[in-house]
């Protein structure tokens, strides 16, 4: 027990001397992962965010269809009803859709409007919804194949923009967050080397005395995971910072802006996932550093 209290305070004790060596690199190499695991840490909850936000609204776009003059939406319910991924039919006749535009616009002789337009302008509509956001586009094209329907309207091509939107966005953040990978073990990696350089009188000795790799090694491998582990603490903290300003701001504004920022039961994963990514990018700069070590 002894034995092991001993090491353990041996490498604080190393891991401190090292961090104090380091001086202005330090922070060099933390602001680095900081900045890595911010954009990281955003693009992440942004996804978990944008799937939630179609997951929940995204099967309440609504289809419409818009029937040949003559054909009525009641002859027609039980055929669309049938159609793949649809969970809703709703058929509106002409009459019905001719009284609420003319309350809509403010008619209050709906008769005489009527008669002036020689009888309602209007066809039945029939609207469908999908099981799922990814459905719509492909239920919007079977709709239109049905006979009797004359035009079909709907948002799908919103949601598939942002779809495509969002899987650009994707492939431009694994670009940079690659390049700022490289960057923070780069960083780190210097870092490291110079302290190596500053105390390489003190690991000669070490080695002289018998001192294994491990027991050398392992304080340079603890600084490199403290970097990680800091910068990933300062990204989280200023992600935190940004939802509870949005949450704000959203609180403030129309229900629209309200139901964008979704609580996706996902909230206690993300500082895991940056403390593992920050202290994996440690880990990795530290070793390319102890190499030089070993060719000393």
């Amino acid at each position: 027990m002894a034995r092991l209290l001993y090491q353990a305070e041996y490498l604080l004790r190393e891991t401190l001397l090292g961090l104090r060596r380091g001086g202005w690199m330090n922070w060099a190499a933390i602001s680095t992962v900081a900045v890595l695991l911010l954009l990281f840490g955003i693009g992440l909850q942004g996804s978990w965010q944008l799937g939630e936000f179609f997951n929940r609204y995204g099967n309440q776009l609504e289809i419409s269809a818009y029937l040949n003059t003559g054909v009525a939406a009641k002859d027609l319910q039980p055929t669309i009803q049938k159609l793949p991924n649809v969970t809703t039919v709703t058929a509106i006749t002409k009459e019905e859709a001719w009284s609420a535009l003319a309350k809509e616009l403010g008619v209050t002789d709906l008769k005489a409007t009527t008669a002036q337009l020689s009888g309602n302008p209007l066809v039945d509509e029939i609207r469908v919804q999908a099981n799922s956001p990814t459905a719509v586009i492909g239920l919007a094209e079977a709709l239109k194949k049905v006979q009797g329907v004359d035009t079909v309207q709907y948002v799908g091509e919103v949601v598939q923009q942002v779809t495509e939107l969002n899987h650009n966005l994707r492939f431009i953040s694994v670009g940079v967050i690659g390049f700022l990978t490289l960057s923070a073990i780069a960083v780190i990696t210097t870092t490291l080397r110079l302290v190596i350089v500053a105390r390489s009188q003190e690991i000669e000795v070490m080695r002289l005395v018998g001192a294994t790799r491990m027991t050398i090694y392992l304080p340079f491998l603890l600084q490199g995971i403290t970097f990680g582990l800091a910068g990933a603490t300062i990204a989280w903290v200023f992600i935190q910072s940004l939802l509870l300003t949005l949450s704000r701001l959203a609180s403030q504004q129309a229900d629209l802006f309200q139901g964008l920022l979704i609580d996706s039961g996902k909230g206690w994963i993300l500082p895991l996932v940056l403390l593992g990514f920050g202290g994996a990018i440690g880990l990795i700069g530290s070793l390319f550093a102890v190499q030089t070590i070993g060719r000393r």
